[in-house]
């Protein structure tokens, strides 16, 4: 394994980081050089010294390995959310070193967790910062940079391969070159839309922009305390649960679809049972709410239901409410949606509703072959049979997953914290969820998480964002011969 040529390929990652920290400290300088121009001025330059040393005395290489290009997009994830805390260090405030630490990679990752007791006291050019590592992160840094860096060239199809998923892979049926401009057309047209939608509404235009980038990349940062339930408006509501919803969709499909192709959005049997999960949370958590007069309407209750569902499962992390002070129906419906989550090829973190789909296929196949043992079963999703290691590798991601959950909730538990913080905040992290229940609620925060947990919890979240397999494989010896 070349190391040289793996660090040329992160310091493109690093050149990608550095030019939003630089476009932060622009925003910064007209918003009268608040107090995160220099530190956003600074972190830019170190940033982009990082990134440019290596590719400076390093040829590029004209292909990568299997190793290499996974080397690569673990490292860049890695090395992003270090480089990412120093804005956070050398402005100060509540950004001690490990809240520095999980406020970058809870950025990064698009899971939209923080350490904030008082995120409006951050200058602007710092919100805009946060904000822009979600919607970075949200698409993937990795895929940003196959797009607006032509000199990987050839080694664009290795590490694209890597960045997407199995899953993810099966809804694109184009060139790998083409697959990551789909990702980022989709993607900035639909910030812009939702930018544009935002201030229609009667947001600021960079309170518009912010939220727009957050429920884009399904990430969750806000500019307010109270995140959306600052503006208690039901239009605002609706067009974020909008962008939610789309971007937590496969991105082949969303684009597919405006092409009228045959393999949309409509005729997804995964998208079919995402949609009627969400529908079915929604009234089941609405009817709790309501019986329990929670919310004295339907109307109310069928609102708050909807958006929180809608948060929870894409992976989002947005409030309208305290969701602590729910039923325990509800709640258990929302910590459900937060395992499920969207669909594989989204800026989505999470199981992935095709996993979950596909999951069931194999149980129902298991009780058939019982029943007839000489059977052969195809297990088929769009109509499409599934190989044997796809379904294989379903099936040790879930149990993977599970036993993740169980171990961070047992870790939680050990340092004290009570079984529904413990429990939730494990789901919510590894899910790239963000919020979870307790101490972590909707209106809460990790700030007064022990470091040790904080620590754990921003390993939950590359873990989670990576898909797990692809984070812990290079801690093996064997993976470096």
């Amino acid at each position: 394994m070349r190391v040289s040529i793996i660090l040329r390929y992160v310091g493109t990652v690093m050149l990608c980081v550095s030019a939003f920290m630089m476009v932060s400290a622009v925003i910064s300088y007209m918003n009268n050089i608040d107090s995160g121009f220099y530190p956003l001025l600074l972190s830019a330059l170190l940033t982009f010294t990082l990134g440019a040393f290596p590719m400076l005395f390093v040829p590029r290489a004209t292909s990568i390995s299997n190793k290499e290009g996974f080397s690569i997009v673990v490292g860049s994830w890695v090395l992003a959310s270090v480089v990412g805390m120093f804005p956070y260090l050398i402005w100060g405030g509540e950004f001690s070193l490990i809240n520095a630490w999980f406020e970058s990679v809870s950025g990064f990752t698009a899971t939209g967790a923080t350490i904030l007791n008082d995120i409006e006291q951050l200058p602007q050019g710092l919100l805009f910062y946060r904000t822009s590592s979600n919607w970075l992160g949200g698409v993937g840094v990795v895929m940003f940079a196959l797009v607006i860096l032509p000199s990987l060239g050839t080694s664009r199809m290795s590490l694209s391969n890597v960045e997407l998923s199995s899953l993810a892979k099966d809804n694109y049926r184009y060139r790998t070159q083409v697959i990551v401009r789909i990702l980022l057309v989709v993607y900035v047209g639909l910030t812009a839309v939702t930018t544009l939608a935002l201030k229609a509404a009667g947001l600021r235009w960079f309170d518009a922009l912010n939220h727009a980038m957050s429920a884009c990349a399904t990430a969750g940062f806000s500019t307010k305390n109270a995140s959306i339930a600052f503006y208690d408006n039901v239009v605002v509501e609706l067009i974020l649960a909008g962008a939610m919803l789309i971007s937590s969709i496969h991105f082949g499909l969303i684009y597919a679809t405006f092409l009228r192709k045959s393999n949309n959005i409509f005729r997804s049997e995964v998208v079919r049972t995402y949609i009627t999960i969400v529908i079915l949370s929604t009234l089941f958590v609405a009817t709790s709410l309501f019986g329990a007069n929670i919310f004295p309407t339907v109307w109310e209750s069928l609102r708050h239901s909807f958006f929180q569902v809608v948060s929870l499962i894409t992976t989002t992390g947005f409030a309208t409410a305290d969701t602590n002070l729910w039923t325990p129906f509800a709640i258990v419906i929302l910590i459900f949606v937060s395992i499920v989550c969207a669909c594989a090829g989204s800026t989505t973190g999470g199981m992935k509703i095709d996993r979950v789909l596909i999951f069931c296929k194999i149980l129902m196949a298991r009780i058939r072959r019982q029943q007839h043992p000489n059977a052969v079963i195809r297990i088929r999703v769009d109509g499409i049979a599934q190989d044997a290691d796809l379904l294989n590798s379903v099936v040790v991601f879930i149990v993977a997953y599970i036993g993740l959950i169980f171990m961070a909730t047992l870790t939680n538990t050990l340092f004290g914290q009570d079984l529904m913080t413990a429990f939730s905040s494990a789901v919510a992290c590894i899910g790239n969820v963000g919020p979870g229940f307790g101490e972590v609620g909707s209106m809460g925060n990790f700030a007064n998480i022990p470091a040790i947990l904080k620590l754990q919890d921003s390993l939950l979240m590359l873990m989670g964002r990576l898909e797990i397999f692809g984070f812990i494989q290079l801690f093996f010896l064997k993976w470096w011969r």
